[in-house]
């Protein structure tokens, strides 16, 4: 673990937090003093400090579940994406994360990737469809290695404290300016007679310091919080190489996440700094200059390209220096050590067929319908049939031999009954053709894509093309059903 690394990055970032909290104060203290000089100051720093305090004690517990909901995160099992999961796991096996991220898919055609976590031991890692669709195992790597070590260095913990800061700031300075502006002008010069017996001159000019303050503190925030943001990227690649001995992958990932130009629907001002790339947000707007979120991304691509003799942090501040043309220290002198250097690994040789474009899009598209919960129903013909959830019919007709398959059923109301059902039966059945309330006890396989059955407790259990497990329990009540090839 590279305390040290942390520290100095840590030291940097709350250097910029400090800022943001003088501003919040600084913002309460003007604010109050605005309505009342005499005793107004220490009540509007009171309230602001409260509003943040409140904010934040909300957020460390549910700030993760926020922020994935806000994405339009979903999360998906090892069953439903092994080579997603697999390269979580490797990536946090090489980081010695205490434990697994969770795992998250995006439903966005916008190729990007994030990660949350207020602590290492509650993480987690999403990446959106449209990244699925585009890159191969070792881009893949690179990227999840990249938001890997936002979690090891602490990053996202403090990206999430520093968005709760900007969010306090914001409200506050909101609620500040649509109270003051959409009050009674005879409230206004009653206030201006200072009831504590101050005088009206230094109100008014409170006034006037309070409302450059309300306009102008949300836009110093939000630069200071995309600072912190911008300083860490770099630090991040770095880490990333160094978990993935494999530049390239990283590099290529980034050039093909800039090729896009989608916007990412779900993300706004707070969230995007905590991608792997400067999203584009709505309507085609993106971050740019002062505003934007990260370093320019073409930069990262070619101090990535320059580690053409190693994978570590000393080929990569040379690399950065080659960059910037001059020497800055980006890492601390005691991991720069020439000694220990290490070897960028071959390039993996993926599956024919793994790397094609078209069956990546398709399988992509299809695991999206999975997290939806489509129901993928494998007719005796061999005909896959794709059935959006909630699906009113009991049975469907084969378009292409005319027989008739049961759908599954998955309704929660309908679990109690189901659960009742099962117990009172021993045998288990075939898939298809059965009634929905039976107990599941084998399930065979008709095909090597997308299938699914109902489990006895009426949940959906998918299978992916990947999957060769002989077994597959139910997350909702525990049941094991053996899978027969």
């Amino acid at each position: 673990m590279m305390w040290e690394l942390i520290r100095q990055n840590r030291r940097k970032s709350m250097t910029l937090f400090v800022g943001m909290a003088v501003l919040l104060v600084a913002l309460g203290f003007f604010i109050g003093s605005a309505f009342d000089p005499d005793r107004g100051g220490v009540i509007g720093v009171i309230v602001a400090v409260g509003m943040w305090l409140g904010i934040t004690l909300i957020s460390v517990n549910s700030a993760s579940g926020i922020l994935l909901k806000v994405s339009g995160a979903r999360e998906v099992t090892r069953d439903v994406h092994p080579r997603l999961f697999n390269v979580v796991e490797e990536m946090k096996i090489a980081a010695g994360l205490p434990a697994m991220p969770k795992v998250y898919i995006i439903d966005e055609p916008s190729p990007n990737a994030l990660a949350i976590g207020m602590s290492p031991e509650k993480s987690a890692i999403a990446v959106t469809a449209g990244l699925l669709t585009r890159l191969n195992r070792d881009e893949l790597q690179g990227v999840v290695a990249h938001e890997m070590s936002h979690i090891v260095n602490r990053d996202s913990q403090l990206m999430t404290v520093a968005g709760i800061m900007l969010g306090s700031i914001v409200l506050l300075s909101q609620v500040f300016l649509r109270s003051w502006w959409f009050m009674p002008s005879s409230s206004r010069r009653y206030r201006s007679k200072s009831p504590g017996g101050g005088s009206p001159q230094l109100q008014l000019i409170m006034v006037i310091v309070a409302v450059l303050l309300a306009i102008l503190a949300p836009i110093f925030a939000r630069l200071l919080y995309l600072a912190i943001s911008r300083k860490r990227e770099y630090l991040a690649d770095a880490t990333a190489v160094q978990l993935t001995r494999y530049p390239e992958g990283l590099a290529s990932a980034l050039e093909k996440i800039s090729a896009g130009s989608i916007p990412l629907e779900s993300a706004n001002q707070v969230t995007a700094p905590m991608y792997i790339h400067s999203p584009v947000l709505k309507k085609g707007r993106k971050l740019s200059g002062l505003g934007s979120t990260h370093p320019p991304i073409q930069e990262r691509i070619k101090i990535l390209r320059y580690m053409s003799k190693g994978a570590d942090y000393y080929t990569y501040q040379k690399a950065f220096n080659r960059m910037h043309g001059k020497p800055t220290l980006l890492i601390p002198a005691g991991y720069l050590d020439k000694k220990t250097r290490t070897q960028i690994r071959q390039p993996t040789v993926e599956p024919e067929g793994a790397t094609d474009a078209k069956t990546r899009t398709r399988d992509v598209m299809d695991l999206m319908r999975a997290v939806n919960n489509y129901a993928f129903l494998v007719c005796a013909c061999g005909l896959k049939m794709k059935l959006p959830p909630n699906l009113p019919d009991k049975k469907i007709s084969c378009p292409k031999c005319g027989r008739d398959n049961e759908v599954p059923v998955a309704e929660l109301a309908a679990i109690g009954a189901m659960a009742a059902a099962a117990e009172t039966t021993e045998s288990a059945h075939p898939v298809e053709g059965a009634a929905a309330g039976s107990r599941r006890l084998e399930y065979t396989r008709k095909g090597t894509g997308w299938e699914t059955f109902a489990c006895a407790c009426g949940k959906l259990l998918q299978m992916s093309p990947a999957f060769k497990g002989s077994h597959l329990t139910c997350n909702t009540c525990g049941r094991t059903t053996r899978i027969k090839y």
